[in-house]
């Protein structure tokens, strides 16, 4: 796929990616399943990180997903809501989207999470001046790797997709990125391997978003759209 080597607008995921909350969302997620009378793995949850929460229910509860579903999520929900306070922006998440929105770029949170989650997290980035727009669950109806909520983002940016790229740190970003025909940058920030994010089509991988602002520091952001 070609891209341009303009840049014009940056979405990035942000569980993960921007916040420190996937091992959160781990234990809300395991909490709610043990309610539910179901014992799943930690390690099984993290693999479905980020994904369409359909799927991640269908993945970790199999024929019981349509039965136990609801009930699943409702638990999630208010066992994640009791870890809100141990959100953490991770270092230069605030500077890499101020530096963006500065340099012209046009920032867009583009995450599937449910608005009550969303605004947790948009309290914790403090990024409101800098942002161009955002995107939550109730803008599509299927999350990641469906592609749905990237269009949405490129719609709301005004961009096409060979002048964005997409900053995730699941395979699932990457795919649904690459669905769209953006260009996706990985983060290891997620606890997903360089390799597998690679395998799902980020065409790079950095330690995390620090690692990115250094590399738009020393290059401009134009270095992120790269060129394949």
């Amino acid at each position: 796929m070609a891209h341009s080597s303009a840049l014009r607008a940056a979405l990035f995921d942000i569980d993960g990616t921007l916040i420190d909350s996937n091992y959160l969302h781990v234990d809300a997620w395991t909490r709610a399943f043990d309610d539910v009378g179901v014992a799943v793995d930690a390690w099984r949850v993290h693999r479905a990180i980020a994904l369409d929460s359909s799927k991640l229910l269908e993945a970790l509860l199999g024929d019981r997903a349509d039965e136990l579903g609801d009930r699943a999520k409702e638990r999630h929900a208010a066992h994640y809501e009791k870890l809100h306070p141990r959100l953490r922006r991770f270092d230069g998440a605030r500077d890499l989207i101020a530096r963006l929105s500065e340099a012209g770029v046009r920032v867009v949170l583009a995450t599937s999470a449910p608005p009550e989650e969303f605004e947790a997290l948009r309290a914790c980035l403090d990024v409101d001046d800098f942002l161009h727009a955002a995107t939550t669950a109730d803008d599509v109806t299927t999350a990641k790797p469906d592609p749905d909520i990237i269009g949405v983002a490129l719609e709301r940016a005004g961009v096409s997709a060979s002048e964005a790229v997409m900053i995730g740190d699941t395979r699932w970003d990457a795919e649904a990125a690459g669905r769209a025909g953006v260009r996706s940058l990985g983060v290891l920030s997620g606890g997903i391997a360089a390799a597998e994010l690679r395998d799902g089509g980020a065409a790079e991988v950095f330690d995390d978003v620090s690692a990115i602002l250094a590399t738009v520091a020393d290059a401009g952001p134009a270095r992120l759209a790269g060129s394949e």
